[in-house]
């Protein structure tokens, strides 16, 4: 099973059947990143598919929030990005290409993308648990009172996927 389930829903927003139903939703780039002037991408900005950094100075990494999904075994992912300490970010480069990394201890960020349905996310912390190599952190909302948070924790059913798909593909 990829991203998305092919048997599709009927959206309640549009009242057509859509083809798929998506299991993830990803923000390409940092909010950080979005701040900064067009003219001034070049020179402040150096951006990866998985890491981004910011006037040298602000360092990020690109990494999925897992939400069970009750009655599969695929969870959905939330692909996110997060705000993560200058050592913590240099580390995470040293091991980047490392078998067993996984095995290293999580640490803290700070979510730098807007996931709407939830309030605001921006900031909001994270542990951030290292994957194998070629797969992407996994962040873990520590305040576990949040709507994320409790999602995550709970996992959601088939009819949230459904919701949070509607809320998303018609803002």
């Amino acid at each position: 099973m990829g991203s998305e389930l092919s048997s599709g829903f009927d959206c309640s927003v549009c009242g057509d059947h859509h083809a798929t139903l998506p299991l993830s939703f990803s923000v390409k780039a940092p909010r950080a990143a979005s701040l900064v002037p067009a003219d001034e991408l070049e020179q402040r900005v150096v951006i990866t598919p998985d890491q981004c950094v910011i006037d040298g100075s602000a360092f990020y990494l690109r990494g999925r929030i897992p939400v069970p999904i009750l009655g599969l075994d695929e969870p959905f992912i939330w692909g996110v990005w997060a705000e993560v300490g200058p050592k913590d970010f240099l580390h995470t480069m040293e091991m980047w290409n490392v078998e067993a990394r996984q095995a290293e201890p999580p640490y803290r960020g700070w979510l730098d993308s807007e996931i709407s349905i939830y309030g605001d996310t921006i900031n909001l912390e994270v542990d951030v648990w290292t994957q194998r190599v070629g797969r992407r952190p996994h962040f873990l909302i520590s305040d576990p009172d949040h709507p994320l948070a409790l999602e995550q924790q709970n996992g959601i059913t088939m009819a949230r996927v459904i919701q949070i798909a509607e809320q998303l593909l018609h803002p």
